[in-house]
């Protein structure tokens, strides 16, 4: 971690405020799951408060700025494997994989001339923000800092009416907006997880439909994490499509390309590093997941949406009581058809996470499944772990009476 260290050292020599840190993606969650740091003024003194999140418990520590760089090497060394962190100049991204390899990836912002002045503090001259901008940094309550900026206009969010030509969030499209970023946060979350030795990461998006969150996977990993790829959004509507498409050449975004298709019969590659499919309806998601699984993905987002196969199946007279009333019956059988899909997940070499993917209140379509290929080498707990899941989730859909279509898609996967 010395780069880190010497990174960060640099910073706090050149007096550069850290306004916001979060190292997140813990190795344990249970010991610690996420630490947050923000910048706060004692007896006109600069020092920064680290949040950690332990649990549901939060505790706090305050930390003189001369011990941030070990104090975030240590936290990278040992509980994290993310960590995201800006100043009013930069932007870093660090990311360790399983093996422990360090990747760092600084970006420099555009600050104007006027946005730093000088101030004395026991007549030492030091740089820092504008007052204002700077006291705006330490209130308590500040306000999100999102993946895309609110102010800076990203060409993909201004074609589709998200943000205005100026980079302001169009009132009506602030949901769609803060959905949009809430996704990018899973796709964050997974770099670590992706192939990055320079080939193409092949990338396939079933159901796409109108494509924001495509536009958006393929604006943040190729033009802001650099990564070489090649995006395929696949849908049944060939006018959605055709605007789609006319909309990645008008943007030149070589590598997005739509096509019309169905998700069961497509056959346009025999690999992918990573399978996508949002709101794809009823067993249309079971196909995706089952072609995930064919390519052997090392990542799946999937969103369901429509679950009603088991809603038609689900029978169990100790549950009649539950299962009279209809509302009940079919949220019942939507949740468990996401939980058996994930059993299913993990049977096949997955670490899988049920997720909740944006508020309730937008949108009741708010879980997302999380899968992660697992590496071989030391797995053999996690798959033992999986074998015990997967014979009660077997167990379970005989008591319910169903037989979910991922289930026999991989059976059948099996004899081909």
């Amino acid at each position: 971690m010395d780069e880190l260290r010497m990174l960060l050292g640099a910073y706090i020599q050149n007096n550069e405020i850290i306004l916001s840190a979060t190292a997140s993606n813990p190795r344990n969650r249970e010991k610690l799951s996420k630490i947050r740091l923000r910048p706060i003024h004692m007896k006109n003194t600069l020092y920064y408060q680290a949040e950690r999140f332990v649990g549901t418990k939060v505790f706090h520590q305050n930390i003189e700025p001369l011990q941030i760089p070990d104090f975030f090497a240590e936290a990278m060394e040992v509980d994290f494997r993310q960590l995201e962190l800006e100043t009013a100049r930069h932007k870093v991204i660090v990311l360790v994989s399983k093996k422990g390899n360090i990747s760092i990836k600084e970006k420099t912002k555009y600050v104007c001339a006027d946005a730093a002045v000088q101030f004395t503090e026991n007549g030492t001259n030091q740089t820092a923000l504008d007052s204002a901008a700077l006291q705006a940094n330490f209130a308590h309550n500040r306000e999100k800092n999102y993946i895309l900026p609110q102010e800076e206009p990203v060409p993909f969010l201004v074609a589709l009416g998200v943000q205005t030509a100026q980079g302001k969030v169009v009132h009506a499209k602030y949901d769609k907006f803060r959905q949009i970023n809430r996704y990018l946060e899973f796709v964050r979350d997974i770099l670590p997880y992706l192939p990055n030795n320079g080939k193409t990461l092949r990338i396939v998006d079933f159901g796409c439909g109108k494509s924001y969150l495509t536009f958006a996977l393929y604006y943040y990993l190729k033009v802001m994490q650099n990564y070489n790829i090649s995006v395929t959004g696949l849908d049944l509507k060939q006018d959605v499509i055709e605007k789609c498409q006319a909309l990645a050449d008008k943007l030149e975004y070589n590598g997005l390309k739509f096509l019309v298709g169905d998700i069961g019969s497509y056959h346009g590659t025999k690999e992918a590093d990573m399978v996508v499919t949002l709101h794809a309806c009823d067993t249309a998601t079971d196909y995706a997941l089952a072609k995930a699984v064919k390519w052997n993905a090392k990542v799946i987002l999937s969103v369901p949406c429509c679950q009603h196969e088991l809603n038609r199946q689900i029978s169990c007279a100790a549950l009649e009581p539950v299962l009279q009333y209809g509302i009940i019956k079919e949220r019942m059988a939507a949740l468990i058809t996401d939980a058996l899909r994930a059993n299913l997940l993990e049977e096949q070499g997955y670490d899988t996470q049920l997720l909740e993917f944006i508020d309730m209140e937008h949108t009741p379509k708010n879980i997302l499944i999380r899968a992660v290929k697992r590496e071989e080498k030391g797995s053999s707990i996690r798959y033992h772990k999986s074998h015990n899941s997967v014979v009660n989730a077997q167990q379970l859909e005989e008591m319910l009476h169903v037989k979910p279509t991922l289930r026999r898609l991989l059976e059948n996967a099996k004899t081909d």
